[in-house]
């Protein structure tokens, strides 16, 4: 950056600044009320914030080893705390516990180094041209080569050994960004891990197989839920021989973390991991 400034009797203005939200996004416009709180949290809503992470964190006991057993007592609590949100603190342990990743981990020491040291993948050039792509708005991933980028590069380029048969597929970077905004390299792999190949639900992998099979499936599901819940517009579709490929492909091969601002990407996988919970809790084996 040139710091070098003009000479200039008058009144210097304000320098202009980068804002950056609650999540890490860069923003032009401020983003601070005069308190210096965020924009729209009061204190009250600061101080109810601090009371729901004291009610999660007496639920998942110290590192999650209490949340199995809340789980099996409570669900219905369990279930209507998550959909009221999970502190945004305490988002990557929930996740981890929701989906069986945390197991996964725990069951296999030592495989995630292995597979980002030892191991070579036919797809790192696709991986390193798309790693720049991935949530350039984000300050962790702006840096060339910083712990973001390098990171996302080893998570994406580690699952390509672990599965084959996937490997590498555009995309799947925003799910390996947005589990890494809330947890550490390994974890988040396992996470990734644990969502594709359906550790406790079932497997995400058909987002991103040949033909995009789960991808093709949920677009004729939206399609016939926007001809039932919305007749008008899904018979204008129709006329203008506009078809869900055409706009909604992204949505479903990202998790809709691509082109949704970030606070809804959230809640959607709030919802997600919400019915996960309802498998998660009837699996007695767990226990």
């Amino acid at each position: 950056m040139d710091k070098k400034k003009a000479i200039d009797d008058s009144e210097p203005g304000p320098a202009p600044t980068r804002a950056v939200d609650r999540f890490g996004f860069v923003k032009q416009e401020q983003i601070s009320s005069p308190d210096g709180l965020p924009k729209g949290r009061s204190i009250h809503e600061r101080e109810r914030e601090e009371r729901r992470i004291r009610k999660w964190r007496k639920m998942i006991g110290v590192g999650g080893n209490d949340w199995k057993h809340y789980v099996r007592r409570n669900p219905h609590v369990v279930k209507r705390r998550i959909r009221k949100g999970i502190p945004d603190c305490l988002r990557g342990l929930v996740w981890q516990l929701i989906s069986g990743s945390r197991d996964l981990l725990l069951m296999n020491p030592g495989v995630y180094e292995t597979l980002v040291i030892y191991e070579t993948s036919a797809s790192e050039l696709e991986i390193i041209r798309d790693i720049s792509r991935t949530f350039p708005s984000h300050i962790f991933f702006q840096q060339r080569h910083g712990p973001g980028q390098r990171s996302l590069y080893n998570i994406l380029k580690a699952y390509s050994v672990y599965d084959r048969d996937v490997g590498y597929v555009q995309g799947m970077g925003f799910l390996a960004g947005l589990l890494l905004l809330y947890m550490s390299e390994e974890d988040a792999f396992w996470l990734l891990v644990a969502l594709l190949k359906g550790a406790v639900h079932a497997p995400m992998e058909g987002l991103y197989q040949a033909g995009l099979p789960l991808v093709q499936q949920y677009l004729s599901q939206f399609e016939k839920l926007v001809m039932e819940h919305m007749p008008k517009l899904g018979q204008h579709f129709v006329e203008e021989m506009i078809n869900p490929t055409m706009y909604a492909s992204q949505w479903f091969i990202t998790v809709f973390s691509y082109s949704f601002p970030f606070h809804l990407t959230l809640r959607v996988w709030m919802s997600f991991f919400t019915r996960v919970l309802r498998l998660f809790s009837k699996l007695d084996w767990l226990y």
